[in-house]
């Protein structure tokens, strides 16, 4: 049997999950942090390909970055939503989000296909480079937040001493 933890054990400020927002979604929580070290790494990189090899690089580093940002954050958008109301449920809907997502951006970049501002190797490195760094930040504040295994019960009430005797 399992016993509470003191209050804040593990969570940072006072939240339930150290990985979740004010408004107490894991989801968006790892969405905001995953978002938020994906873009300052690729505003260096988007600088660094603007210095070397001119505008149209920063802007393919920084398209590489919007699609993977994209991908990703519709999956967590999901699980904020599908979490909610159906916790169990939301797995399944992450894989069926992820086969609609695959076919869903891959039609949309044939379709449009290849701009002709669009560096490759730029693109290509920052979208590889968004994809490992937003993978290893998703499973490192996932890792840190805190997940109730068991439904425990609720401590007994006082009983009186006449309901006591029924037992």
């Amino acid at each position: 049997m399992s016993t509470p933890d003191a209050a804040g054990v593990g969570a940072r400020r006072g939240t339930t999950h150290p990985a979740a927002d004010p408004s107490g979604s894991l989801w968006l929580g790892i969405l905001k942090k995953c978002a938020l070290v994906t873009a300052s790494t690729i505003a260096v990189t988007a600088a660094v390909a603007a210095f070397v090899s001119g505008p149209g690089a920063a802007l393919s580093a920084l398209f590489g970055f919007a699609v993977v940002v994209a991908f990703f954050g519709i999956s967590l958008a999901i699980g904020h939503l599908a979490g909610r109301n159906n916790p169990s449920g939301a797995i399944g809907l992450f894989a069926v989000t992820y086969a609609i997502k695959v076919v869903g951006f891959a039609a949309i970049l044939f379709v449009l296909g290849t701009p002709g501002w669009l560096d490759r190797n730029w693109f290509f490195a920052s979208a590889v480079g968004t994809v490992i760094l937003w993978q290893i930040v998703e499973v490192y504040v996932f890792s840190k937040s805190r997940h109730q295994l068991y439904n425990d019960p609720m401590p007994p009430n006082r009983i009186s001493g006449n309901e006591a005797d029924r037992g």
